[in-house]
C-alpha cells in the first residue's frame, strides 16, 4: 500500500480521517459510491470539501492510487467527484486508480477552484 506523503491525515481541529495508518489485515475497505442527502451536517459537508481539496492540490487531474486514502471518505465523493481512472476498477485494492472529475468536483465544490481574484480556474 502507497503512503501518500504530505497529504493531511484528518480534517484539522475534527475527528474525520483522510488517511489511514496501515493497511486492513482482511483486505481492503471497498469503495462505493454513498448517497449525499440535502440535510447532511455542516461538518460532514465541510469535510467532504477539504479532502477534496486536498486530493486536488495533492493530484490535480492526473490518475492517482488509492493507497493509504480513506476508503469511507472517498466514498462520499465516488461516482460523482471521484471516479475510478481504469477499466476494470477492483473497489477493493489498495493500488486502484482514480481521478478527479474536474467538472462535477468545480459543480459541487466550486470553491475549492477559486483563486485569489474570485476566478474559477
Amino acid at each position: 500500500m502507497i503512503k501518500h506523503r504530505g497529504f493531511p491525515s484528518r480534517l484539522p481541529g475534527s475527528e474525520f480521517q483522510f488517511t489511514i495508518r496501515r493497511p486492513n489485515k482482511k483486505g481492503a475497505t471497498p469503495i462505493k459510491a454513498r448517497e449525499r442527502y440535502a440535510d447532511r451536517r455542516f461538518a460532514d459537508r465541510r469535510a467532504d470539501e477539504a479532502f477534496l481539496e486536498a486530493l486536488w492540490y495533492a493530484f490535480g487531474e492526473e490518475p492517482f492510487e488509492r493507497g493509504n486514502l480513506d476508503a469511507g471518505r472517498i466514498n462520499w465523493l465516488f461516482g460523482r467527484e471521484v471516479v475510478a481512472a481504469e477499466d476494470p476498477f477492483d473497489p477493493e485494492s489498495y493500488e486502484a486508480l482514480l481521478r478527479i472529475d474536474k467538472g462535477k468536483a468545480m459543480a459541487n465544490f466550486p470553491d475549492i477552484f477559486e483563486d485569489d481574484y474570485g476566478d474559477s480556474a
